[in-house]
């Protein structure tokens, strides 16, 4: 069972980078959430969800995640000095405006924090 579901998840991937290179256009000149959701729509949803709250185990959620932060991992993953077997191949077909857009929309989600009572 866990083969199967780690197939299903490594075709949805497969499925999701094509549509977005397929699709892939500049959609922005300048750092634009409303272009990052939709190349999110695209690129990151199937493991980050559209809402930045991850959708499978082992994947982090990045709403609310720092915008500069976010645009460090991307170029770390574009250049190979991070590396992940999926993360590396779709930050490869990210130009820097991607990038910036994306880390702009992610950092536009708003969260809260509930601290527990002690």
């Amino acid at each position: 069972m866990r083969n199967l579901n780690q197939s299903i998840q490594t075709v949805i991937f497969i499925l999701s980078v094509s549509i977005y290179c397929l699709g892939h256009t500049q959609l922005s000149s300048a750092d634009d959430a409303k272009a990052g959701k939709l190349k999110a729509e695209v690129a990151c949803q199937t493991c980050h969800g559209i809402d930045g709250l991850a959708t499978l185990a082992m994947v982090p959620n990045i709403a609310g995640q720092r915008e500069d932060y976010t645009v460090i991992q991307l170029e770390a993953y574009r250049s190979g000095k991070r590396q992940h077997p999926q993360m590396s191949i779709i930050a490869q077909s990210l130009s820097d405006q991607d990038i910036r857009d994306l880390a702009t929309w992610y950092a536009s989600i708003q969260i809260s924090v509930t601290v527990p009572d002690e």
